[in-house]
């Protein structure tokens, strides 16, 4: 990043930005979740995210990770914005290809980030005002310098989006009129994803009443995304105008606005609401950890008075399962370079790892993908069907597993001591040792670390942490 990028960051992510305060609000989510429709219809960008992300598998642990993200790039400090932004940077830099139609993508393309960018602010100012707090002039023209500011700190300039706000919203029109596309991207979010959603960890051992809240709210957010959406884009792109759809939208934003104004900040943290949802994301004791360690306790009565599932899958999982579960994190129903990506990425963001270390990571699982298409790709077509994976699953190759893991250990074992002790657990897992994992509850070696890998990554033994950090 240019030393002008790095000094207007400075000023603008201070103590008073508004960006860092409303990407705390959990009614950021109502906005981020409408500008991920609008990002997905840019084609490259649509594209990149069906080939790549693991948005459709593992929303929650996208969501998860994208929060993390942002908060590293809006942080006080320029040492932690400037490491994440060129993390973020290399990141990007591996994803390229060509769509269906041989058209390339590339996830570094300028134009496609300063689009991701716009769809955020102008997200953010409609948020404001579905929420009944339409901002002023003075303050639009700050929400967008910080927009821009963002931009510049991923590209070291901001030339891509106008210059002020007044440019701004003839760019954004032209964007919709002639650039986007009704993707297979927004299909997917619209259609499948908000009624297909998993459930968020706190909720995965109560699937039948996850299943049943999500059959009456997927609808319905879904309809409440559609009718926030710009009307010449949902016309470009022959969205449904679903009766009564607008006024549900209007009271879902009205209805977190007032909570906004009215809760205290701890109470509607976007943090908090993670933390609720998914006990393994970090943060400060919120105010509804009690209402999570209940809904806990109630699983786990409920798993107590139920029969139980077959003991067998306590320990390891069928090839079909494992295979959908761990090895398909893009989830089009194959295993492909991009899957082993995805959990090189999930990995090198869990520890912000440096240049070195993430570049060791991803030839190690590119090591293991060349063993797999090997061993597995039995009609040469580049990817491997659940049918091929289960058919050899019994003789998948382990030299390149073992090469992950060791480096894995490498940069996970911070202190260089050859064991992973209880707070380096935590930083990779996001949970605490546990007796029936490690055997003595306090530390992995290298062998027992490397042992355990193996065995998870080859659908021989279930692994409670391992779990938390793949599936």
């Amino acid at each position: 990043m240019s030393q002008t990028a790095a000094e207007e960051t400075a000023d603008v992510f201070g103590p008073d930005s508004m960006l860092r305060r409303l990407s705390d609000e959990a009614r950021w989510g109502l906005a981020v979740t409408r500008a991920t429709v609008l990002e997905a219809a840019h084609p490259q960008v649509g594209t990149a995210l069906m080939a790549n992300s693991t948005f459709v598998a593992h929303p929650w642990r996208r969501l998860r990770n994208t929060l993390t993200s942002t908060q590293r790039l809006l942080d006080e400090e320029q040492r932690v914005r400037t490491r994440e932004a060129a993390r973020l940077n290399r990141l990007h830099a591996r994803i390229s290809g060509s769509d269906p139609q041989g058209r390339p993508y590339d996830a570094s393309d300028a134009g496609a980030r300063a689009w991701v960018v716009a769809t955020l602010f102008e997200s953010a100012v409609t948020m404001y005002r579905l929420s009944g707090q339409s901002l002023d002039g003075p303050a639009l023209g700050r929400l967008y310098g910080e927009f821009r500011t963002l931009l510049s700190l991923l590209e070291g300039h901001s030339d891509r989006l106008p210059a002020t706000v007044r440019e701004f919203w003839p760019y954004f029109d032209d964007m919709i009129d002639h650039h986007l596309e009704n993707t297979e991207a927004v299909r997917v979010i619209l259609y499948r994803l908000f009624t297909d959603v998993p459930a968020p960890p706190l909720l995965r051992a109560s699937p039948a009443a996850w299943a049943a809240g999500r059959a009456v709210a997927g609808p319905a957010a879904a309809a409440i995304t559609i009718a926030s959406l710009p009307e010449s884009f949902c016309r470009r792109l022959a969205l449904p105008d679903v009766p009564g759809a607008r006024m549900l939208m209007h009271a879902a934003y009205l209805g977190t606005g007032l909570a906004d104004r009215l809760l205290p900040d701890e109470w509607t943290s976007l943090g908090t609401l993670m933390s609720l949802l998914d006990p393994s994301h970090t943060g400060a004791p919120g105010p509804w950890d009690g209402v999570r360690r209940k809904a806990e306790q109630a699983a786990a009565m409920f798993r107590l008075v139920t029969p139980a599932a077959d003991e067998a899958s306590e320990t390891t999982l069928s090839a079909d399962r494992f295979f959908a579960e761990v090895l398909d994190q893009t989830g089009d129903g194959y295993l492909a370079w991009p899957d082993l990506a995805a959990m090189a990425r999930e990995i090198a963001t869990r520890l912000d790892l440096d240049a070195p270390d993430e570049e060791r990571l991803f030839t190690a699982y590119a090591t293991w993908w060349r063993e797999l298409q090997t061993e597995l790709d039995a009609d040469d077509d580049g990817r491997v069907t659940r049918q091929e994976f289960a058919a050899s699953a019994a003789r998948l190759p382990s030299s390149g597993l073992i090469r992950i893991a060791d480096v894995l250990f490498d940069v996970t074992d911070v202190d260089d001591d050859e064991t992973i002790d209880g707070r380096e657990h935590q930083a990779l897992f996001r949970t605490a040792f546990r007796r029936d994992l490690t055997g003595t509850g306090e530390s992995w070696s290298r062998g027992a670390f490397v042992r355990q890998f193996v065995s998870f990554m080859t659908g021989q033994q279930h692994s409670v942490a391992y779990d938390s950090l793949l599936t």
